[in-house]
């Protein structure tokens, strides 16, 4: 960490020999170490520390991106220099709107010492109680725990000045046995909100349920969704249907559907990079602050979140989730996905299943079939039950299903009111929150033989 005041003195230092009309810097660094573990023993530690500066600069309606991963002045300069010259020879953009102004960010508490301080030993020892549960049901496990700081810093010639210090941890584990498997995880900015123990009872006991699986034919069931099975399946509609660029591109399954209603009531998906049951972070790449964005609400289509190029093509306002100046052709994105709670307790929901299924978690979705139509496909995997008259009677062999979201969660039945945070790819400025989904009807199109 080199920490706020350090940090910008340098960036300023280039920032304000620049030539171009308008400059901005990105600057984002981190420290992390991973640890991981394959047939219940440690085979890896990694750390890594580094850091990329992103400069854009603008000239006119010309706007040029170069990046470094070096703070050396010459290096910062010659960078500088690189993305004035890119700008000069790249053609108008007519829909640039500038940098942005100035702004207040929320203060939002994202950094905790002992997550930053945390050592491989530390990893280690989490990881040994992983091993030790397992080994008790002569279960095997692999997996990976990471942990580390980042800090992340915006600046531009109009005078924003947009600082934010981060800590990440995140577990994920899965148990094996020779014809089962069970899976859990979580992430948090404090490594001991994650309950190593308990996540581990989880995937201990998933694995153990699900031995000796029966083989269920495809069709049409009832399915109870846990988190982690939500959370990848909103990774993919995040991708190809919440964000500013295929809306605007009209391939949303959201396109031309804002204010109909496309789900169950029971169903409210949003992102709000402010609220601290998240991975939360004040402001995106732009140092533009972050607001709350309801994409569909109460089962009505509401909207998706917008940058600065985005807003203007659309008459909107940015609503702050712009992305890194070298991204920024992929339009705007939601980091800090929720899915709202409902008010039947997890326990409980099992209990009001007639002949349905249990699922986990999947895995190779693929949600570019028809994303107009909101349909993705995929396999389960680690932890697929049957549920007859309210009781998991036995673990299944794994599935393939191809459903529209839209369609199948019309058919909600409950939702929890419990919620987890889920991992996903951009997590060290935000994650999956989302609850577990009853619903009355889920297509699967396939099986395994295992």
């Amino acid at each position: 960490m080199i920490g706020q005041k350090k940090l910008t003195e340098r960036l300023e230092r280039v920032l304000g020999q620049s030539k171009a009309d308008q400059t901005e810097i990105v600057y984002v660094g981190n420290e992390s170490g991973l640890t991981r573990y394959a047939n219940s023993y440690i085979h890896q530690n990694v750390f890594e520390s580094n850091n990329r500066i992103l400069f854009r600069s603008v000239l006119g309606k010309r706007i040029g991106v170069a990046s470094t991963n070096s703070l050396a002045l010459p290096d910062l300069r010659k960078t500088l220099a690189d993305s004035i010259e890119i700008a000069r020879q790249r053609p108008e953009n007519p829909e640039f709107p500038g940098l942005p102004k100035p702004a207040r960010y929320k203060d939002v508490d994202t950094f905790d010492d002992k997550t930053a301080a945390f050592t491989p030993r530390d990893r280690a020892k989490a990881v040994k109680q992983v091993i030790t549960a397992a080994k008790r049901k002569k279960f095997t496990v692999a997996g990976s725990f990471a942990t580390g700081s980042s800090e992340i810093a915006v600046l531009n010639s109009l005078g924003v000045r947009a600082y934010q210090p981060l800590t990440s941890a995140s577990i994920s584990m899965i148990a094996m046995s020779d014809d089962s498997s069970g899976y859990a995880s979580s992430t948090a900015r404090r490594v001991d909100d994650i309950d190593v123990a308990s996540l581990t009872g989880v995937a201990v006991e998933k694995c153990d349920r699900s031995r000796n699986p029966r083989e269920v034919e495809p069709g049409e069931y009832e399915v109870i969704l846990e988190p982690a099975a939500i959370s990848e399946m909103l990774e993919w509609l995040n991708y190809v249907g919440l964000g500013s660029k295929p809306f605007l591109q009209k391939t949303s399954f959201l396109a031309g559907k804002i204010g109909r209603k496309i789900t169950s009531d029971k169903i409210t998906l949003y992102d709000n990079g402010l609220d601290s049951r998240s991975n939360a972070f004040p402001f995106d790449f732009e140092g533009v602050p972050k607001r709350k964005v309801v994409f569909v609400d109460k089962g009505v289509a509401r909207g998706v979140v917008y940058d600065r190029a985005a807003a203007l093509k659309a008459k909107k306002k940015s609503t702050g989730h712009a992305l890194t100046p070298d991204e920024s052709s992929e339009g705007a994105f939601g980091l800090n996905i929720f899915m709202a709670p409902g008010k039947t307790p997890k326990a409980k929901m099992i209990s009001a299943v007639k002949r349905g299924i249990l699922i986990t978690r999947f895995h190779y979705i693929n949600g570019l079939i028809d994303p107009r139509n909101s349909v993705l496909t995929g396999m389960t995997r680690d932890g697929t039950f049957l549920i007859e008259n309210g009781e998991i009677v036995s673990g299944i062999k794994n599935l393939r299903f191809t459903d529209s979201f839209t369609r199948a969660f019309k058919s909600t039945i409950a939702v929890s009111k419990e919620t987890e945070r889920i991992e996903s790819w951009w997590s060290a400025v935000g994650c999956m929150t989302v609850p577990t989904v009853h619903l009355g009807s889920f297509k699967f199109s396939g099986k395994t033989e295992f």
